[in-house]
Parts: C-alpha cells; sequence; structure tokens
C-alpha cells in the first residue's frame, strides 16, 4: 500500500504538517483545482493535489474524505490553513513540482501507474 511517506518521497515534498502520521495510507491520488470536482469524483482516501491554496481546500479535502493534500508548484498555504488543517488532522505537503509532473511520478505508485474507477 502507498504511504504518505511514499508520497513525500517520491515527490521531494516537504510535509507542512508536523506530527501527522507518514504511514497514512493513501490508495489513489485525485488532480484538480475545482473543488466541486472533488466533492463529485475524488474517491475517499485519495491524495488531493492542487495549485489552490485556499481554506475551501480544506474544507472540501475533509467532506470528501482525503488522506492528504499536496500543493504543486511550490505553493503554500498561509498560517490559518495551516491550522484548520492542523485541527482537521489532515497533511499538508508541497512540492515545487508542476501538476503534470507531480500526477506522472505518483501514477508510478499505483497499480500498472494508470487511473482506475
Amino acid at each position: 500500500m502507498i504511504t504518505l511517506k511514499d508520497v513525500l518521497t517520491k515527490l521531494d515534498g516537504e510535509l507542512l504538517t508536523p506530527g501527522s502520521p507518514l504511514e497514512t495510507e493513501c490508495p489513489k491520488a485525485f488532480a484538480s483545482d475545482l473543488m466541486s470536482d472533488v466533492l463529485a469524483f475524488a474517491d475517499p482516501g485519495s491524495v488531493l493535489l492542487t495549485g489552490l491554496v485556499n481554506p475551501h481546500v480544506v474544507r472540501t479535502s475533509c467532506l470528501a474524505d482525503v488522506a492528504a493534500v499536496v500543493f504543486v508548484q511550490g505553493k503554500r498555504p498561509d498560517r490559518g490553513i495551516l491550522e484548520q488543517a492542523q485541527a482537521s488532522h489532515l497533511p499538508l505537503v508541497t512540492t515545487r513540482l508542476p501538476m503534470i509532473e507531480a500526477c506522472s511520478r505518483l501514477a508510478g505508485l499505483f497499480e500498472g501507474g494508470r487511473y482506475e474507477r
């Protein structure tokens, strides 16, 4: 099973929420900047990759039961968003990689390296 630690390693990521369990299982990934798509299409337990950095990301991720959020292109949420995520026990990660490269690297972690529903 893929864990948050595997995601961090593969994306050269930085964990923004200290104390988040690195053994959190992440069976799938979902990439979107549209939070309505996250609610409609993301599977529970997915890692969400997004370039959107605002409080809606945390709220939506919690509603969608997302395992962790990865902010691409080196984007970093402000202190309020970090506190909101910590209170919700939602791991946040940042990577300098662009969305397409982050998705490509993660695809190699999942069985068959392709999207499945």
